[in-house]
C-alpha cells in the first residue's frame, strides 16, 4: 500500500501561521525605552563642584569613544530598513525554534513566509547571531521527543531536502552531541 506521509509539525500551514503570529506580536510589541527613562532632578551644588574636575576628563574619554564609534554607527544608519527588518525576524525565528541556514533563507524569502528580497535575506543571514551546529541539535532532540528514530533515519531527516536541509556537517555533530 502506498501510505501518505505525515508532513512533520513544523511544515503545517497552522504552525507556520502561528509562528509568524508570534512573530508579529514580538515584532510589534517594542516599546520606547527612551520616554521609560527618568529624568534625574538637580542634585546639590556642592556635589557637582566637588566632581567637576573628573566629569571633565570623562567627558573627554566620551568624546573620543563617540568619535571612534561613529563610522560603526554610521555603518548601520547605511543598512536599508528592509534588511534590519528581516536581520530581526531571522534572530526572531531562530530564538524561536531551529533553523538551518537554508531553511531560515527560505523562510526569509518563501512567498508563503516573509517575502524578503532575496539581498535583504542574505544580510541577515550573514548578520544573524546563531550557531548552526546547536540549531541542528536542537531539531534533533525536538524529533527524538516526538519520535524514535534510529541515527540514520535523524541524519536523514536533518539533511533532507524535505526536512531541516542542514549541512551533513552539522547534522553529525547533531547525532554525536546527543545525550546518551
Amino acid at each position: 500500500m502506498n501510505e501518505k506521509q505525515k508532513k512533520p509539525f513544523y511544515k503545517r500551514w497552522w504552525f507556520i501561521l502561528l509562528v509568524i503570529i508570534v512573530v508579529i506580536a514580538v515584532l510589534g510589541s517594542g516599546g520606547d525605552e527612551d520616554a521609560q527613562k527618568e529624568v534625574a532632578g538637580d542634585g546639590e551644588s556642592s556635589q557637582i563642584e566637588n566632581n567637576v574636575a573628573s566629569k571633565d576628563s570623562e567627558q573627554e574619554e566620551k568624546e573620543k569613544k563617540e568619535e571612534t564609534e561613529k563610522p560603526k554607527e554610521s555603518a548601520k544608519d547605511d543598512v536599508p530598513r528592509e534588511y534590519k527588518n528581516a536581520l530581526k525576524a531571522a534572530q526572531n525565528y531562530v530564538d524561536i525554534m531551529a533553523f538551518s541556514e537554508r531553511g531560515l533563507f527560505e523562510q526569509l524569502t518563501s512567498e508563503y513566509g516573509d517575502q524578503y528580497p532575496e539581498e535583504a535575506a542574505q544580510y541577515a543571514i550573514e548578520n544573524v547571531e546563531v550557531d548552526y551546529n546547536e540549531e541542528a541539535l536542537e531539531a534533533a532532540k525536538n524529533y527524538l521527543e516526538i519520535m524514535p528514530m534510529s541515527d540514520k533515519e535523524l541524519f536523514e531527516q536533518l539533511t533532507s531536502e524535505h526536512g531541516d536541509k542542514f549541512t551533513e556537517e552539522q547534522a553529525q555533530y547533531a547525532i554525536d552531541n546527543l545525550p546518551k
